[in-house]
């Protein structure tokens, strides 16, 4: 047997993640009668570093490259992130009206995927003491607010008492990928692609660079070409389904905000204020914050989206440049097709709301380097193409459903934006199915196919609640006895201990990256 070879056309954070993923988790990678990997990469496109979010699988992924919590941290300037805060989603901006202000925390509320607790909580409506849903069910409300890290110094690396994700600066982190991939045997190829050659059976055989260089053959391609889609799109003709009519931003302008000082406190969650025509992201990392302002073309302006961001940012906005980004929202319907897959930004976008394409870059990666393990023939790599062609297009649209969620059940009637998202004309089917039930009972894991879920049924709740859902739902058809509402009482007391708890055993998060930045 021969040594077969993956070529991924595209560096990036897409590229270099799959390459050192394969690297580290392919079977046979990198000996003789196993794959040998290729990365060409055009010297001319690199990565925008605006401060950009992941999501807690990321952890895994990273342990399994072989380089310490400590070297990625330093490497991609990172920091913690324990979750989203929501500002003005709910009811908007009104002046007296108090906080319109939620979390969704990564922390899975005390009792884990069951009702648990929220039966209790909707319960409790008529309290005025009453705490927000996140924070009577679990710890990390406090801990976040209290500026806190996940975990502490002596924690191991990738684990802690708090689940948690990173911000990070994209071009930093494709260097560090860069560095563990190149370090395990990949190859680099500096080139800008120009054509692509097909083989007999309409596959693809090799690509070329525009300077005329020799071709760059391979066996399996991955399109890691961004929004180009060279291989995937331009070349194999995968139809892309756009999602424009459910989710509508489709711009951002990016705006980077050096701190004032060194020792400046860096908030340990993303935050997401939400506007008249869309949302701003504020993502703090070692040296400075990320800030973004994500709109929709059809209700707003270029130039009113410069003046809500540069608003946003006050004082601290004069003299600084931004950058601006137009984006397709929505996914190739076929991913996968003969021996090219798609990965990353070719495969498909949306909004960064919750952090989910570096997420999906995972895991297709995963699911790449379990379908080319052991022998594999035309047989076996179009079985793993419909199963791969199945399972990722259902994963995007249940996406889909969650991002419109935050918009869907608002009660913000301000402007046409916000009225058009709450129109359930604008709304998946299945969402709108999920909606209609859930205003009489809890959602239930019957609700979702898991395995084609990024979200699982307690982070549906986290936004519900947040954004003040009205159901009729309530304790009534889970408390069997009496007892039922004690218990429920003693389990929102353990709850706030350990809240309390956590807060005084966590460090800053400030000083914890510290103290990261300074280990060797």
């Amino acid at each position: 047997m021969t040594q077969k070879r993956i070529v991924i056309v595209g560096g990036g954070t897409a590229g270099w993640l799959t390459a050192a993923y394969l690297s580290r988790n392919l079977p046979g990678a990198g000996r003789p009668h196993g794959w040998a990997i290729t990365l060409v990469e055009s010297p001319d496109i690199g990565a925008i570093g605006v401060g950009e979010g992941s999501f807690p699988t990321l952890r895994s992924t990273l342990a399994t490259l072989g380089r310490s919590e400590a070297e990625f941290l330093r490497a991609s300037h990172a920091t913690f992130k324990q979750g989203v805060r929501f500002v003005d989603w709910a009811a908007g901006p009104t002046p007296g009206s108090g906080a319109d202000d939620y979390f969704h925390p990564f922390n899975l509320p005390f009792g884990g995927d069951a009702p648990g607790l929220l039966p209790f909580w909707l319960d409790s409506a008529s309290d005025p003491a009453r705490p927000a849903y996140a924070d009577a069910v679990t710890a990390q409300e406090r801990v976040i607010r209290a500026g806190r890290g996940p975990k502490r110094a002596q924690d191991p690396d990738f684990d802690g008492p708090m689940n948690y994700a990173y911000h990070f600066d994209a071009a930093r982190l494709a260097d560090f990928l860069r560095d563990v991939a190149t370090s395990n045997g990949v190859e680099r190829i500096e080139a800008t692609i120009a054509t692509v050659d097909r083989t007999e059976q309409g596959g693809i055989a090799a690509v070329r660079a525009a300077d005329g260089g020799p071709a760059i053959a391979g066996d399996f391609f991955v399109d890691c070409s961004g929004f180009r889609a060279l291989l995937i799109g331009d070349t194999l003709g995968a139809r892309f389904k756009s999602v424009e009519d459910v989710l509508f931003n489709d711009r951002a302008i990016a705006l980077q905000i050096p701190h004032e000082r060194p020792d400046t406190p860096i908030a340990p969650y993303t935050l997401a204020t939400a506007h008249e025509g869309g949302w701003i992201w504020d993502i703090g990392l070692i040296d400075r914050r990320g800030t973004g302002c994500v709109y929709s073309s059809r209700h707003m302006s270029d130039d009113e989206a410069e003046a809500v961001i540069r608003r946003y940012a006050g004082p601290a906005e004069k003299g600084l440049q931004t950058g601006r980004l137009q984006f397709r929202t929505g996914y190739r319907e076929q991913q996968w097709i003969g021996n090219c897959m798609a990965i990353g930004l070719s495969a498909g976008f949306f909004e960064p709301l919750e952090s989910t394409g570096i997420m999906l870059i995972e895991v297709a990666a995963r699911m790449l380097a379990e379908m080319l393990n052991g022998p594999v023939d035309r047989a076996a790599l179009e079985g793993a193409a419909r199963n791969f062609n199945r399972q990722m297009p259902a994963r995007f649209d249940a996406i889909v459903e969650f991002l419109k969620l935050h918009y869907a059940v608002s009660r913000r009637a301000d402007t046409a934006y916000w009225r058009d998202n709450t129109d359930p004309a604008s709304w998946p089917e299945g969402l709108r199915d999920k909606i209609a039930q859930w205003r009489r009972r809890l959602p239930s894991r019957f609700d979702f196919v898991v395995d084609h879920e990024t979200f699982l049924p307690p982070s549906w709740a986290f936004i519900l609640h947040g954004l003040g859902f009205g159901t009729q739902a309530g304790a009534g058809a889970f408390a069997a006895s009496p007892q039922d509402g004690a218990d429920a009482r003693t389990a929102f007391d353990r709850v706030r201990q350990a809240g309390a708890q956590a807060v005084d055993a966590l460090p800053d998060h400030r000083a914890l990256l510290d103290h990261y930045q300074r280990q060797n």
